[in-house]
């Protein structure tokens, strides 16, 4: 695509930065809280917070503009290919506000009796939501399942019942939670309902670099994986510990080897225990690494 430039180097290598040669805008899509990157016409003028129809990857749908986006990281895992860009079809009107509310009206019993259908059928299956797509006669109903499900003679019945297109598509636990929201432990809505734009990968690593129990009831979400919120600070975690010895590592200190037992980056101190069972605790600005030795070097107090 025209719109792209070249992507940079990114500091995390499973990452490539993409920068846009004109600013797009990022919209959130009203039913599934998902965001998606958008083209508007050069006679629109968009804000945040203005309500506009696009072309989403399942029909036209209705979002809230969140702003304009010049450059974006983008995991390498994702694809080779350029993002896609989705056509805002026009601003959206009164009208189209008012139909949205009452297609949420609609949605709660075709939910209801989709969920019926499911029982009568013996589906193992966990329906999600149900969602009219816009200026289409088209109903969408996602849900989860721990494995491939036959749902053939559910959708004939569907049909029967509602004399339109139907859909069944199957979503991941993690998506199921952006889609309905929530209050995670934290007190806040989900990040992947409210805050994130993109469901990002999470590993257990992140905990263990900032330090955090590695008990699952302790980081994981309502959704069973782990909290989305370990990746706002790995980056920096990472990058600071990169200037630190690890733990485990052994310093001579006064007449005694010192061995590292805990790196704490948020009040940039360090914990030492040495042989004869001496606890030091310092500032990190007095560890530094000496290029002659090849070695990590604790700096004296300087005197008065």
């Amino acid at each position: 695509m025209d719109e792209f430039i070249e992507e940079q180097g990114a500091d995390d290598p499973a990452t490539r930065t993409i920068k846009l040669e004109k600013a797009f805008m990022v919209a959130k899509i009203l039913h599934s809280s998902e965001t998606e990157l958008c083209s508007p016409k050069e006679s629109m003028q968009l804000q945040a917070g203005d309500y506009v129809i696009l072309a989403t990857r399942y029909g036209k749908d209705i979002g809230r503009i969140l702003g304009p986006v010049h450059e974006f990281n983008m995991r390498l895992d994702e694809g080779a290919g350029q993002p896609s860009l989705h056509e805002v079809v026009r601003m959206a009107t009164e009208e189209d506000l008012r139909r949205y509310e009452e297609s949420r009206a609609k949605e709660e019993e075709a939910f209801t009796l989709c969920k019926q259908k499911i029982l009568q059928h013996n589906l193992d299956m966990k329906l999600v939501s149900a969602h009219y797509i816009f200026d289409e006669a088209k109903i969408l109903f996602f849900f989860t399942a721990d494995a491939r499900v036959d749902f053939r003679e559910l959708v004939k019945d569907l049909v029967t019942v509602f004399k339109m297109r139907i859909e069944l598509r199957q979503i991941g636990v993690r998506d199921e939670s952006r889609v309905m929201g929530g209050i995670g432990v934290c007190g806040r809505h989900y990040c992947c309902h409210g805050i994130t734009d993109k469901l990002k990968p999470v590993s257990i690593k992140m905990a263990k670099v900032q330090n955090l129990s590695l008990n699952s009831m302790k980081i994981s979400g309502p959704c069973g994986r782990l909290l989305c919120c370990l990746s706002y600070e790995f980056e920096t975690y990472s990058e600071e510990k990169k200037k630190l010895p690890g733990e485990g590592c052994k310093i001579a200190y006064d007449d005694s080897v010192f061995k590292i037992t805990e790196i704490n980056i948020l009040s940039r101190t360090v914990k030492l225990l040495s042989d004869d069972g001496r606890l030091l605790e310092i500032p990190t600005s007095r560890i530094y690494y000496d290029q002659k030795t090849g070695r990590w070097q604790i700096k004296d107090i300087a005197g008065p």
